[in-house]
């Protein structure tokens, strides 16, 4: 039987991943990054964040050269390629596919006032109505930041793209296109009326010809030309088949699809990411919605996306500086799990990593709430961290319900805070939700789009069949003492 392989790119802001997936078995024939320490951000300025797209594909190609390496030497039988990338970016190219300048990357902050000018100018209503968000940081107030400050620049922008469109682009030999899920995530789709936002372009003064070719998230959107292909040591006119931000590519690589089901992230910051089956917003943009890598209409399937800045730093610092020194992270699970639920009345509030969108943008700090001198040790504070998180959690995911979302299930890999029983136990008992917990990755992810977007697969329930389960966690019996905590931890919130 014919070898049928894909291969999964990850753009990342650290690293790029590359996993090279068999299409029949499922297995994860080898992965590889690079660079192997984390790649630099550019920051001439407070607040600035900047990546050259140069950078991005010159750690495509040792990544995909590490691959081949472990692969046996060869990727003569990869059928698709998937990107996934990070969200929000802008890239600015010319004519002959050159980028003219700098991405500026998801967590630069220059835009904020274009943003927040224009959700004045068009009108908060019309804005949450059409874009489902406020045009905030993202990419429209970005390039809205280039034309102004850079106009000579400007003049020469052929096409404005994310950093996954760029990608596309250089494997492709100068195929420039991009998705609805990309661009609702720049800020500029309007979902009311179906097309490129009419308020965004006029009220930015930006020309259409800006906008790439729209294709859909799954399909063949253009090939591999034959100059990458040997650079590469691929098939010519392999089909690039699958593109998506990285955390809708997360919650695919769970097979996070339909409407109600969650993705869970815990690494330094948190990421909850949930499908809606219905236009909806929440009128504080407490949380984001974009369209998520199934959204074709007349099949609604939005991706609403909370983000929580203090979440996996918050455990990582009571490691160093709370926890016994030289102790494990497994060991320091068990011994917040010698006291009880609730930690006996302390109360941890986990935002201290800046201003939490979840917060309406407040930058509240950490804090330690119901301390007593008598009561309370070092297992207690660990205890009450991991709760504070998971409450953290629970508190976004209110806010999702609200929009008419139906939480039974979180899926996450299993890794980071989800590797923690403790952390696990309190988040199903406090939401009602059952965990499941699967061995998968965004580049893994990426691969199996892939499948998806060349038809290798029929849909998404056929691609991830061989996705490994690794344990559900069910809402416990004592959940009363959880949701009790909880409650107490929402009251020291709101001091």
């Amino acid at each position: 039987m014919e070898k049928q392989y894909l291969l999964g790119y990850d753009i990342g802001t650290s690293s790029v991943k590359a996993s090279l997936v068999d299409a029949q078995t499922g297995q994860t024939i080898a992965s590889a990054q690079y660079p192997d320490s984390e790649a630099p951000i550019m920051s001439k300025q407070a607040g600035w964040a900047e990546q050259e797209p140069e950078m991005w594909w010159d750690e495509l190609k040792a990544a995909t050269s590490r691959v081949a390496e472990k692969a046996g030497g060869s990727l003569a039988d990869v059928k698709a390629i998937g990107i996934s990338y990070q969200m929000h970016g802008l890239v600015c190219v010319d004519k002959e596919c050159r980028a003219l300048r700098p991405s500026i990357i998801w967590c630069d902050g220059r835009a904020v006032p274009y943003g927040n000018a224009a959700f004045d100018a068009i009108g908060g209503e019309t804005c949450l109505a059409h874009l489902l968000n406020s045009p905030g940081n993202f990419t429209a107030a970005k390039l809205a930041w280039v034309k102004e400050n850079e106009p000579e620049l400007y003049a020469q922008i052929d096409k404005i793209m994310l950093p996954g469109d760029y990608i596309a682009m250089r494997l492709s030999g100068g195929d420039k296109k991009t998705t609805i899920s990309g661009l609702s995530e720049g800020m500029f789709w309007d979902f009311k009326n179906n097309e490129v936002s009419k308020h965004v372009m006029e009220h930015f003064g930006f020309s259409d010809s800006l906008i790439a070719e729209i294709v859909p998230t799954f399909s063949v959107q253009s090939r591999v030309c034959e100059a990458v292909a040997a650079e590469l040591g691929l098939p010519a006119g392999t089909p690039i088949s699958y593109r998506g931000g990285d955390q809708p590519n997360n919650a695919l690589s769970l097979n996070v699809m339909k409407p109600g089901e969650i993705a869970a992230t815990g690494g330094t910051s948190g990421v909850v990411y949930g499908v809606l089956g219905d236009v909806n917003y929440d009128p504080l943009s407490r949380v984001n919605t974009f369209a998520h890598v199934n959204h074709n209409q007349p099949d609604t399937r939005l991706g609403v996306l909370l983000c929580i800045n203090g979440t996996g730093i918050l455990n990582a610092w009571m490691k160093r500086t709370v926890a016994p020194e030289g102790i494990s992270y497994g060991e320091m699970n068990d011994l917040a799990e010698s006291v009880p639920v609730g930690a006996e009345g302390l109360s941890v509030i986990p935002f201290g990593n800046g201003a939490e969108r979840v917060l309406q943008n407040e930058n509240p700090g950490a804090s330690v709430h119901g301390i007593n001198f008598n009561i309370h040790t070092k297992a207690h504070m660990l205890r009450a961290a991991q709760e504070g998180i998971a409450f953290s959690f629970a508190y976004g995911m209110e806010i999702m319900s609200q929009m008419g979302m139906d939480i039974k299930t979180i899926k996450a890999g299993h890794a980071n805070l989800f590797l923690s029983p403790l952390f696990r136990r309190t988040l199903a008992a406090v939401t009602g939700a059952s965990i499941e917990l699967y061995e998968t990755d965004g580049s893994v992810g990426a691969a199996y789009g892939a499948g998806i977007g060349a038809g290798i697969y029929k849909d998404s329930d056929d691609a991830f069949k061989t996705l490994k389960h690794i344990a559900t966690e069910a809402p416990v019996a004592e959940t009363a003492a959880y949701k009790a905590a909880y409650e107490l931890w929402k009251e020291c919130l709101k001091k």
